[in-house]
């Protein structure tokens, strides 16, 4: 029988996920596919373009990165407040969408800056909203598998934004090495179509049980979270490894460090996405069977290993075929962690248990970035992926001392 088809008045299912989950999967693959056409290129787009240094472009993406985690924290707590996801998560996106046009009358690395604080602003808005309104909308046996759709149709979005961005530049600069103000306008003008379209996605299609006021009572919600101790515990585990996790800035530099052109490194992005998009459905499956705790430290485990490749990668080939095994440990674990956090918190705190985990990630990785910027700097191309694999080490033997297991269904 259809999979898709209603049986005695239970919801109906699109590829195994309830409508909700379904619709915020093809969301994300829209938002992901025009957000990865323009903002892959941006760096190149102020360099070579506006005349922007590197260092003014490393404040315009750090203070991006910025606003968007201390958004996430601060929206998901007003969620859990209002009863309310849908139109957060709307409204995040629509910022987001709003803001990306903006970008055809850029003249200046301070406007970049502002287009991109406002599009960022927008991720930190939707982001725990939305993550929160994925777990309400899934059952305890299915909550691994909703979160790996949306993380598999983010990553898909993500491979065709690069692909249509690939084809504009090769079709727009021919044999031009740079990037021009012409190629660049056209992938702003074609990125914002689908940006449209998953606003509309979300506002005519995603339906929200309305809360009850017992479901959502705004003195509780935080407090209730911190009480959770797995909830603790596991956020600090996350901190430890994330610490160690830079930014997927660092394993293209080593990409180029061993010598790869421009465009075979866009090709390797493709290949990450590809993989972890690929894994993520059903690493999420898996983890709905198993439990969670088995396929994260699984997944961390295959991160130590592509990190301690990376810190010993001596030719091209050796960096491609890590990119894959970087993508499987995305697909495996991202999914598998956001569905973890719902499994140990009240519903009624979800927003503010998402807004507290996406913060304290987002403000690791910061750290991280850093750290790993100062080994790569002082000590070698090798030395942050070292000390990310011994960090991912001592996190999983925490994660096996000190957190228990969710139920598999």
């Amino acid at each position: 029988m259809d999979s898709n088809t209603t049986i005695k008045g239970a919801p109906r299912k699109y590829l195994g996920v309830g409508r909700n989950v379904f619709v915020l999967g093809w969301v994300s693959f829209l938002t992901d596919l025009s957000s990865d056409m323009m903002f892959t290129v941006l760096p190149l787009f102020l360099i070579n373009v506006l005349g922007v240094g590197a260092a003014s472009i490393g404040i315009i993406e750090g203070l991006g990165d910025g606003a968007a985690t201390a958004l996430k924290m601060v929206s998901g707590w007003a969620s859990d407040r209002l009863g309310h996801r849908k139109w957060l998560t709307a409204a995040g996106y629509a910022l987001s969408t709003l803001a990306k046009p903006f970008l055809l009358v850029a003249s200046s690395g301070g406007a970049v800056l502002g287009i991109r604080l406002a599009e960022r602003a927008g991720k930190g808005i939707r982001t725990s909203p939305r993550d929160a309104l994925i777990a309400d909308s899934a059952t305890a046996e299915t909550m691994g598998r909703g979160f790996g759709f949306h993380r598999a149709m983010d990553s898909l979005g993500a491979v065709m934004g690069l692909a249509i961005a690939a084809i504009v530049i090769y079709i727009v600069l021919g044999s031009e090495q740079s990037l021009t103000m012409g190629s660049f306008h056209w992938l702003v003008i074609i990125g914002a179509v689908p940006a449209a379209l998953a606003v509309l996605l979300i506002v005519f299609s995603v339906h929200e049980k309305k809360a009850l006021p017992q479901e959502h009572v705004a003195t509780n919600s935080a407090p209730s979270t911190i009480r959770s101790r797995r909830f603790v515990v596991f956020l600090a585990v996350m901190v430890l490894f994330t610490l160690g996790n830079s930014a997927t800035a660092f394993p293209i530099l080593r990409a180029d460090d061993v010598g790869l052109s421009p465009f075979h490194i866009l090709l390797l992005l493709i290949l990450f996405n590809l993989v972890y998009a690929l894994v993520a459905y059903p690493a999420g499956r898996l983890s709905d069977k198993l439990g969670r705790k088995r396929v994260i430290i699984a997944g961390w485990v295959i991160f130590a290993i592509s990190y301690i490749g990376f810190g010993l990668a001596a030719s091209s080939w050796h960096v491609v075929l890590l990119f894959a095994v970087y993508g499987m440990y995305f697909g495996i674990a991202e999914g598998v962690t956001r569905a973890f956090v719902a499994d140990v918190v009240p519903p009624k705190s979800r927003g503010t248990a998402y807004g507290l985990y996406h913060g304290a990630i987002g403000f690791s990785l910061l750290l991280a970035s850093v750290i790993a910027g100062v080994l790569w700097q002082y000590i070698g191309p090798s030395a942050p992926f070292f000390f990310g694999a011994a960090m991912a080490g001592i996190s999983i033997l925490g994660f096996v001392l000190f957190i228990g297991e969710t139920r598999a269904a």
